[in-house]
């Protein structure tokens, strides 16, 4: 089964992925925030058996943080599954095997539906979403108002009680300086755009609707999809500018051959230069797939590193692998 950044798929060369969350809670419980474990456990169990009694059952795993290593439960972090705080918690969630739905319970909701799709495939993560989150509205007794919508601890969420964001890959834009122009702009139509990793590193954003109330999903969806659409454009249009600069072809085609020849790579080093090569596949200077970039992205961070390796590597054994494991796929 393929994840997020194994198919090609609309708009790849600037989309990472789509992502699509549905808040949702059971009625005359407490929010997560004040429950008890006693009443924590009763939702973990209603909300699996919920998922054991539906068409889906052999698709998800019910995966606690307490039965699973620190590296394991931060790996998931890593990959956008879970949220680092969620993944430090004696935690529940429900993971698809392919790890394109995952289920979080109690977190500040009783049900977080996180779906993922490759590229801007906005309609496929939400669909996914959806259709999990009809089995929960006939199975349980989800909270919701006819005047305000779905009910969800955060009063910013009411209503659709959804998310939707894309992951941006944003180099040129970022090069020309004007990503906080642009952050404002979206800003005040609806949207939130962010730096994906810490100090901007890679020039990855992520963008995510802020209204809930008042609208219905659908509108989240298309609102999403035309600003998207106008972020591809320029994102592309930038990146036309930057192949006639000779300096910047040679800066790109330099970064690859540290790639190929590192024997150590910190994480922030790793995005700084595999961005580079990524942009320099769109503007057709190599032939990697964004397949073969997504694929490392997802899985050389350092606690996937550790998880995957079965062993307690150091931060600079994690150094050393990440570009041991970089020079021989670029290889």
């Amino acid at each position: 089964m393929e994840k997020r950044y194994e198919s090609s798929a609309t708009n790849s060369d600037v989309i990472m992925y789509s992502k699509a969350v549905l808040m949702r809670n059971l009625a005359h419980v407490p929010y997560p925030i004040k429950m008890n474990d006693d009443t924590k456990r009763t939702v973990v169990k209603k909300v699996f058996a919920c998922i054991k009694n539906s068409p889906l059952a052999q698709e998800f795993d019910l995966i606690n943080t307490s039965d699973i290593s620190k590296a394991k439960a931060l790996s998931y972090s890593e990959k956008d599954l879970i949220s680092d705080g969620f993944a430090k918690q004696n935690s529940s969630f429900l993971l698809s095997k392919n790890e394109d739905v995952c289920i979080s319970i109690n977190e500040e909701d009783h049900i977080n539906i996180n779906s993922f799709a490759s590229g801007q495939n906005i309609e496929e993560a939400y669909n996914k979403a959806n259709d999990i989150d009809d089995i929960f509205i006939k199975g349980l007794h989800i909270a919701f108002s006819d005047k305000y919508g779905f009910l969800t601890s955060s009063p910013f969420n009411l209503g659709t009680g959804l998310n939707v964001s894309v992951v941006l890959h944003l180099p040129a834009l970022a090069n020309k300086g004007i990503m906080s122009k642009l952050s404002t702009t979206v800003s005040k139509l609806g949207f939130v755009l962010k730096e994906m990793y810490e100090g901007g590193a890679g020039d990855f954003y992520i963008l995510t609707n802020t209204v809930t109330l008042g609208i219905t999903e659908k509108n989240a969806v298309d609102n999403l999809n035309a600003v998207c659409n106008q972020i591809v454009a320029q994102e592309r249009s930038a990146r036309e500018a930057l192949k006639e600069n000779p300096s910047v072809e040679d800066k790109i085609y330099r970064t690859l051959g540290i790639l190929k020849l590192a024997r150590k790579l910190s994480v922030e080093e790793f995005l700084n230069n595999i961005s580079l090569v990524r942009l320099g596949i769109s503007l057709g200077y190599f032939e990697y797939s964004y397949e073969l970039i997504g694929d490392m992205i997802y899985n050389l961070f350092d606690a996937t590193l550790v998880d995957s390796s079965k062993s307690d590597l150091t931060q600079s054994m994690c150094e050393t692998l990440r570009a041991q494991i970089v020079r021989e796929k670029l290889a």
